[in-house]
């Protein structure tokens, strides 16, 4: 069953490549949403797919790309929305 949700990572979460390497993850999974950097230089994720593979994002999503101090990861979740594929906005 699919299931979207919001996530909000904090810490040093920007400079780090940590979008490009999230949509790497979300690609490999086949989730499909969104990723952005926020102006409080946090990242959020909206994101899209059966609650198994959103899982093996929420844990990527606590250790990050090599560069990455991740410190907090707040998973919301949201009524289902649906994305054509994961793509990083700019």
């Amino acid at each position: 069953m699919l299931q979207s949700l919001q996530i909000t990572v904090q810490g040093k979460v920007q400079g780090v490549f940590y979008r490009a390497t999230a949509k790497d993850v979300a690609d490999q999974f086949g989730i499909k949403g969104w990723v952005k950097n926020l102006p409080d230089n946090n990242v959020e994720i909206r994101a899209t797919a059966p609650e198994e593979l959103l899982q093996k994002l929420i844990d990527w999503c606590k250790q990050g790309p090599p560069k990455a101090r991740v410190e907090e990861v707040i998973v919301e979740e949201l009524s289902l929305e649906e994305f054509n594929a994961f793509r990083i906005i700019r």
